[in-house]
């Protein structure tokens, strides 16, 4: 059975994920894709105000495709997590706790998932259009002249991801290899 969370994270939550784990989450999580990440951490390091509250927030990695009429979103896939491996460590430190998207971290990464008691989470590339039915609904909150990759806040429901690197310093995709060699 999967475990079933809600965001805003809480340190107390985190401490109950294990790597390997399947997650579904519900609630708002946030979208940024590279640009959006380095606009949030220049406005960070410059003392100015950044479009939502990092506490206890979840980043989704990913440049949503347009709607079609009636649906919320349109496509929603992960993209690869280690564009924003500069950014990530300093949004952790202002309190961002999950990041959602697909592929390793760097060693970083991983130490600041330790050090700020955060989770990185993976969602299921080539799978869009059935992450897309989680979302109940989706606004552009900042950013919106970077088209799909505007910093969106989405209402997410039964969310699939599954737990990559946990605050105990494991990481899913090395334990899968070590599993697995000869």
């Amino acid at each position: 059975m999967m475990k079933r969370i809600t965001t805003p994270l809480t340190t107390e939550v985190i401490s109950t994920l294990n790597c390997g784990e399947q997650v579904l989450l519900s609630g708002i999580i946030y979208t940024a894709r590279d640009s959006a990440h380095k606009r949030l951490t220049d406005s960070i390091k410059k003392g100015e105000e950044i479009p939502f509250n990092l506490q206890g927030q979840i980043i989704y990695y990913v440049g949503p495709t347009p709607a079609r009429p009636g649906q919320v979103i349109g496509s929603a896939g992960p993209t690869t997590s280690t564009r924003m491996d500069e950014y990530a460590p300093l949004l952790m430190e202002h309190g961002l706790k999950g990041m959602i998207g697909k592929g390793k971290r760097n060693e970083s990464v991983r130490k600041s998932i330790q050090a700020h008691q955060a989770v990185y989470f993976a969602a299921v590339g080539g799978a869009a259009a059935l992450i897309s039915q989680s979302i109940i609904s989706a606004k552009v909150l900042a950013y919106p002249e970077l088209g799909p990759e505007a910093i969106y806040q989405l209402e997410v429901k039964d969310f699939p991801v599954t737990v990559v690197n946990d605050v105990y310093g494991r990481d899913m995709y090395e334990e899968g290899i070590a599993k697995y060699k000869i």
